[in-house]
This record gives structure tokens, C-alpha cells and sequence, in this order.
């Protein structure tokens, strides 16, 4: 009995012992596995293109100053006049020119009361090449006795970034690949799929910078869209 005591004892040692060694062995590549799982690398990609805009609006300021409010009105509805016989001579469509505000006020100078009419005429289209041509041609308003006040400038703007943001997303993401391809090959890795992204946010702005007037020259229709991703790639 105690010779079978003692070999049962003697198989049981050797079976644990296996189970140790195997389980140790299982650890070890888990940890190994677990280690290449966590090896990774964060590159930013980046990409740009360049746009036209496709839709251009001009806001028009213009007023008068008087001693009666009549007369201060009537220049104004001439100016009016003159505006809308501009934009037609230049073959706009009646409704793309709407009035946009009005504004009275009352001061006095010397004692003497005075009134002025403030109003504002908004231009909308996307006839981009027309709407070029209206502030090149702009200072026949001036011959027309009208003074544009300060801040009015014709803004560009691009509508269709929605069509464009896939392939701009996709041209990104490749940018990203090329610069972990290189870390990684740098490191003596491989690349391997996607961990994990972050889009970040497109921006619009003008190609060739801002020329930072305010007499209807401010912008222009030529844009760069850019967007940069983060992407962390997994190494193998």
C-alpha cells in the first residue's frame, strides 16, 4: 500500500509538473502576442486641393446724411436705384440683389438735427465669373454718385465639401500609411492594419492668402481645402 501510495504520489508530481511547464509556456507567448499587439505608431496624413468657389455674395453698405429725413431717404432710394441699374447692366437676374437692413438715426451738429438712412443690398449667386467682373467694374457705382461704406466685400464661398470629403479622407489615410511605412522600416517592422483614427477637421481657405481689404476685393474664389487625420497604425 505504501509502495502504491507513494507512486501515486510520484505521477501526480510529474503531472503538475507538466502543467506547469506547459501553462508557462502558454503564458510566455500570450505575453509575447500581447506585446505585439501593442506595438504601434501614430503618424499624421495630410491632404489638400485646390477649389473654385461656387457661390459668391456681396453685401453692399451704403447711406446719406441730411437735415430733413426725406431728403436723406431720397438719396438713398437714388443710390438704390443705381445699384440695381448696375447689377442689371451686368446681366444679374432682378432677384439675386435683395435689401438686407435698414437703419435710421438722429443726431445733431451744432443744434441743427440731423438724419441718417443706412441701408444694405445683398448680392447672391454662384455666376462666380460675373460676380469677378462686378468688383472689377465696381467704381462705376462711384461715378454713380454711390459711396460704398468700409466692409463692403464680396465673399467667396465653396458649398460642395461634402462631395469631396471621402476622397480627400482616403487621400489622407494613404499620406499616414507612407510615413508608418517608413517609421517601419526605419525600426525593421512591418505596417500592419489600423488600431484606431481620428479624422480631425477640414479647413477652407484662400489659396493665395487673404488680401485683407474691405472695398470689395477681401476674398477671392480660389481655395485650398486641407484636412489632416492621426492614424495609429499596429507594427508587426
Amino acid at each position: 500500500m505504501r509502495n502504491f501510495a507513494t507512486q501515486r504520489l510520484i505521477v501526480s508530481s510529474v503531472i503538475l509538473a507538466a502543467g506547469m511547464i506547459v501553462g508557462g509556456f502558454a503564458l510566455g507567448d500570450g505575453l509575447k502576442r500581447a506585446q505585439r499587439a501593442e506595438r504601434a505608431v501614430t503618424v499624421r496624413g495630410l491632404a489638400e486641393r485646390d477649389v473654385t468657389a461656387d457661390l459668391a455674395t456681396w453685401t453692399i453698405s451704403y447711406s446719406s446724411t441730411a437735415t430733413a429725413l426725406s431728403a436723406a431717404q431720397a438719396n438713398v432710394d437714388h443710390d438704390t436705384a443705381q445699384i440695381r441699374a448696375f447689377f442689371r447692366d451686368l446681366g444679374f437676374p432682378a432677384d439675386a440683389l435683395q435689401p438686407t437692413g435698414v437703419n435710421v438715426s438722429q443726431f445733431k451738429d451744432n443744434g441743427v438735427p440731423n438724419f441718417t438712412v443706412r441701408q444694405r443690398m445683398t448680392l447672391r449667386t454662384h455666376d462666380i465669373k460675373r460676380a469677378q467682373d462686378a468688383v472689377r467694374r465696381q467704381f462705376d457705382l462711384v461715378r454713380g454718385g454711390v459711396i460704398l461704406e468700409e466692409g463692403s466685400g464680396m465673399s467667396y464661398t465653396f458649398t460642395k465639401l461634402n462631395d469631396i470629403k471621402p476622397a480627400m479622407v482616403a487621400e489622407a489615410t494613404k499620406d499616414a500609411r507612407a510615413a508608418a511605412e517608413q517609421f517601419a522600416k526605419d525600426s525593421g517592422a512591418e505596417v500592419g492594419s489600423i488600431k484606431n483614427a481620428t479624422q480631425g477637421y477640414f479647413s477652407i481657405n484662400a489659396r493665395d492668402g487673404d488680401s485683407g481689404g474691405g472695398w470689395g476685393v477681401s476674398d477671392t474664389p480660389y481655395k485650398q481645402v486641407r484636412v489632416v487625420t492621426t492614424v495609429n497604425f499596429y507594427l508587426k
